[in-house]
């Protein structure tokens, strides 16, 4: 009898999964694999009407492609330096909003606007931050006497890279944050308490204690943060359209160049196959990380 209720259970559970799974794969499944198919033809609409098959042509072209490389290399950099200052930012902020204190939940309120805030709105903001001619921080610079005259802070090739990903930073560190927050909330106090009785400083119960614990947390986070910067499109194409120069387009920007400037479909849909595997390596490395921490905190 309690197998067949299992059984009926189980069925059940089966076809409630059904609706789900069929928009996963027309919203997923199946642009990959419209664009894996794709990226076998050369297909561009500026010069050819037909698409020709070409086999592994487009990936070919892609390795001798320096914009390609070039872009890789700007997303990895902005990608990277993003992930690392929004964990360390988000860690400190997760931290204060951690202890009690008046005013706390105004604060959490607060602090989780910028994240909230369209994205193309941000970075229309941020441009107009760093203006050569009208930015604030110019202004701001210019009056406290660091600077002579003002800096074309998004002319400049490094400035440029620094501007976008400080805006970034600025966006996302609340979404960190909050999900860090959540995981230090359900730490026991008691673990805190018995650790400083044995003498333990605050940054040996940090080191021992919240870092442990909170590694699940922080490499979900980080996976999450990893997918959406080595995806940016939106900030990037408001506040300096990828240049100056090719300095700040990442591969979603040339992506889009490709596809919607060039019309060249073939090559673009390899460049979406090329990081949609590069993004699968990222979760599956994510995922056999958070395995192993959860199996070693088990052990512990």
């Amino acid at each position: 009898m309690a197998d067949t209720i299992r059984t009926r259970e189980q069925r059940t559970g089966l076809l409630l999964l059904v609706p789900a799974m069929l928009v996963l794969l027309l919203v997923y499944a199946y642009p990959i694999a419209r664009s894996l198919w794709l990226s076998l033809f050369t297909q561009n609409l500026g010069t050819q009407l037909q698409p020709v098959f070409t086999g592994l042509g487009n990936y070919g072209r892609m390795v001798q492609d320096g914009r390609f490389w070039q872009a890789i290399w700007n997303t990895t950099v902005f990608t990277l330096s993003s992930l690392i200052l929004e964990l360390i930012l988000g860690m400190a902020i997760a931290l204060v909003l951690n202890h009690a204190f008046r005013g706390r939940s105004a604060v959490r309120t607060i602090a989780i606007l910028p994240w909230a805030l369209p994205t193309a709105l941000i970075g229309t903001t941020w441009a107009w931050i760093f203006n050569a001619e009208f930015g604030v921080w110019n202004d701001i610079l210019l009056r406290l006497g660091i600077i002579d005259t003002g800096v074309n802070w998004l002319g400049n090739p490094t400035l440029a890279m620094m501007c976008v990903i400080a805006a970034d930073v600025w966006k996302t560190t609340p979404f960190i944050a909050i999900l860090l927050l959540a995981g230090l909330q359900s730490i026991s106090g008691d673990l805190y308490e018995a650790h400083s009785i044995d003498g333990a400083t605050a940054w040996q119960s940090f080191r021992q204690i919240t870092l442990p614990l909170l590694m699940p947390q922080i490499l979900i986070a980080a996976l999450f943060r990893f997918a959406q910067a080595f995806g940016i499109f939106d900030l990037i194409a408001v506040m300096t359209g990828g240049g100056p120069g090719g300095a700040t387009e990442t591969v979603s920007i040339y992506i889009y160049s490709t596809i919607m400037r060039y019309l060249d479909f073939g090559y673009g849909s390899a460049l979406v196959v090329v990081t949609f595997v590069v993004l699968i390596a990222a979760v599956g490395l994510a995922a056999w990380l958070l395995s192993r921490t959860r199996t070693a905190l088990r052990g512990s």
